[in-house]
């Protein structure tokens, strides 16, 4: 007794001592970041006896990190092939002024970031976008912060738009085109206030003219292969298919990146070294450490208290608030897993609550989603610097009237209720 005492102590440590890390960002005075720091807590646990590598492996949901790895494969094929270049090159082609050229920006990254993994997505069109601006002699940074919002907003449309989604689909089991119905139509509408927000802040200043720097590294273009993007177009229109049937969707996502992944022309080895194994370490790690927690029984001792007062959240009125709270601090990737797994029989409506408002919450704060950072990590490569107040000063509008409209639509249609208690 004593010794399982002295574990779950250790336990709970290392759980409050990673997830203060994912709040932190990094370790002070350590180039550790937040993959990092949750590979030192499952390392910890096991140093410390407190878990065994069978605890780590059966606590974490492999079905969830099959299919984010199919679909990064899938991303990568639209990459490799050319076609995110062809679409800067068609947006930068129109002969509409900036505004045109915003809105449609907006329209483009966040239909396509519903359906391919976001940090694939972001890496190769960041750079894109900035080239076409500038060479158009417009202001990079009003787009760069487009890009972000589009894809935050846009992603939450869909079960496969983003890393949380992706867990929040696998591990609440919920149905694709249920899920689309209940969140759909708050993600366009997320969509049109990102353009709205950052248009009413740039407008008039979105004509840059200034000289580049002359060090700034090239941006990498992909001649477009048609044969390719076809093969990609394919598979995501198999994947969608493959909703409406039995099969599971780890099954098929990866037997589809298996079809593409035999190519005569892309080596699997490019493909495979765009996956972003940096993401998939942090689930896995993630995983472990809350089901770590989970099998000590803590977490349950915790929600009859929250149930006991009123406080679980299962309704808007507490959910919108601890979401855009933890999506801001710990990140809402972790804060999603964190929710999974002390929460294991959340209902239906709340799930879908979860993933929209975690997705949008994600705009607040230059920390809020990894779409940001890998966004504003790839602008400043290429000379183009958003500081955390300037995010903040397009963000911050953008989610809480996002959120106030998801709130009022999920209400509304009864996904979920507005009040503790209501029925």
């Amino acid at each position: 007794m004593q010794d399982a005492n002295i574990a779950n102590a250790v336990t709970v440590l290392v759980f409050l001592l990673t997830y203060l890390g994912m709040a932190a960002g990094r370790l002070p005075w350590l180039r550790v970041d937040r993959t990092g720091i949750a590979l030192l807590g499952v390392i910890a646990l096991l140093g410390t006896g407190a878990a065994t590598t069978d605890d780590i492996t059966n606590d974490i949901d492999t079905a969830t990190l099959f299919l984010l790895f199919a679909l990064m494969i899938i991303s990568a094929q639209f990459a490799a092939s050319g076609f995110l270049d062809v679409c800067v090159q068609r947006l930068m082609g129109i002969r509409g002024g900036p505004t045109a050229l915003l809105g449609l920006t907006v329209a483009v990254c966040g239909g396509l970031s519903a359906f391919l993994a976001n940090d694939i997505l972001l890496i190769g069109l960041t750079p894109l976008l900035i080239a076409g601006v500038r060479r158009r002699g417009l202001d990079p940074r009003p787009f760069v912060l487009a890009l972000a919002g589009a894809t935050n907003a846009g992603s939450a449309a869909t079960l496969i738009g983003n890393p949380q989604n992706i867990a929040i689909g696998q591990m609440g089991n919920l149905n694709f085109w249920s899920f689309l119905g209940a969140c759909g139509v708050p993600a366009l509408v997320g969509l049109g206030i990102v353009f709205g927000v950052v248009w009413f802040l740039w407008r008039g200043r979105m004509a840059n003219v200034e000289a580049l720097p002359p060090d700034l590294p090239e941006v990498p273009f992909h001649p477009h292969d048609r044969l390719q993007t076809v093969k990609g177009l394919v598979a995501v229109a198999l994947l969608l298919l493959s909703f409406t049937t039995s099969l599971q969707r780890e099954v098929a996502a990866l037997l589809l990146a298996a079809l593409l992944l035999a190519s005569r022309k892309v080596t699997s080895r490019t493909m495979i070294a765009a996956v972003d194994w940096p993401l998939l370490l942090l689930f896995a790690c993630l995983f472990a450490v809350t089901g770590t927690l989970h099998d000590t029984g803590i977490p349950w001792t915790f929600i009859s208290s929250l149930q006991s007062g009123g406080l679980m959240p299962d309704n808007l009125t507490v959910l919108t608030p601890l979401t855009l709270l933890m999506s801001n601090t710990i990140g809402n990737v972790p804060s999603v897993i964190l929710l999974l797994q002390i929460w294991p029989d959340a209902p239906q409506g709340a799930l879908y609550a979860l993933a929209l408002l975690s997705t949008l919450a994600g705009n607040l704060l230059l920390v809020g989603s990894f779409a940001n950072l890998i966004v504003v990590d790839r602008a400043a490569t290429y000379g183009v610097r958003i500081t955390f107040a300037e995010h903040a000063r397009a963000g911050v509008p953008i989610t809480l009237l996002s959120m106030a409209f998801a709130l009022l639509w999920l209400a509304f249609w009864d996904w979920l209720p507005l009040f503790p208690g209501a029925d």
